[in-house]
């Protein structure tokens, strides 16, 4: 799988730039701090697809609480393929990379999120922004949450849900969170469509040669092995400093004065 770290900078890169897109309407932020926050919750949904098996980042994030999770979603993830799979899918022992790796799973659980936002208010809303910054926590700033314990990051991402639940007000939180959780968890799927093994996101509804659980990737001579040398070297790099910038853009303020300073800077040049 695509490391953790990847999958989180790639999701704070998406949120940071979706925000700006998004009407508030739909839950768009209207504020530097409510960017931020779409931004860390979506980094923090971008692990949640690797909840189907206890080996990922996620599942080490809270300790034997998410090595739980996991263990109980990747029985219910096989159980989803066991009973949706087409008469030329393989049987399976585990379920990663299945049920938690499809639109299905995003738009569900995006969609729950906002049912539950709506109806039980802040107490929902602070159990998801914990649970979400707790991940992006882990995945962000993955050796210092190594090597502070996941005491350390439950701890963290308890105080800052709190401090958090304020930038999403009543009108936006809901749809926004909703919006956010969602968005990470396509993110994350894109990030593992361009590796080699794929995932099943169109799954179990677009059958494809007797197959309804066939993966979506990049042929072969673009996919990228996932924890290789062009994700280390690259690909974590590079959305690094994307993600730097779309954050310093996102400030209130920020693009009108560095327009502005681009400008002054061409006209003493000339």
């Amino acid at each position: 799988m695509v490391m953790g770290a990847t999958h989180a900078m790639s999701g704070a890169a998406v949120g940071l730039a979706v925000a700006d897109l998004l009407p508030t309407d739909w839950g768009g932020p209207t504020s530097t701090a409510e960017t931020f926050a779409f931004a860390g919750v979506c980094a923090g949904a971008a692990l949640l697809p690797d909840l189907d098996t206890t080996q990922s980042t996620v599942a080490r994030s809270f300790g034997p609480i998410s090595r739980t999770l996991a263990a109980g979603m990747d029985s219910l993830s096989l159980g989803v393929y066991r009973v949706t799979k087409g008469r030329k899918d393989p049987n399976r022992r585990g379920g990663h990379r299945t049920f938690t790796h499809t639109a299905l799973f995003a738009a569900g659980l995006g969609a729950g999120v906002s049912a539950l936002v709506g109806q039980f208010g802040r107490p929902a809303l602070i159990v998801t922004l914990f649970f979400t910054l707790g991940l992006a926590l882990r995945g962000l700033f993955g050796h210092w949450a190594r090597d502070k314990g996941w005491l350390v990051v439950t701890a963290a991402a308890a105080f800052l849900s709190i401090l958090t639940w304020q930038w999403f007000p009543d009108e936006v939180g809901s749809t926004g969170l909703g919006v956010a959780v969602a968005l990470g968890c396509a993110v994350h799927c894109l990030g593992d469509m361009i590796t080699k093994e794929g995932v099943p996101f169109l799954a179990p509804f677009v059958p494809f040669g007797g197959r309804r659980w066939w993966e979506l990737r990049l042929p072969s001579f673009l996919a990228i092995r996932a924890g290789g040398g062009f994700e280390r070297a690259f690909l974590g790099p590079a959305l690094t400093l994307v993600t730097v910038a779309l954050a310093v853009w996102s400030i209130d303020g920020a693009p009108e004065a560095i327009t502005d300073a681009l400008r002054n800077s061409v006209q003493m040049t000339e």
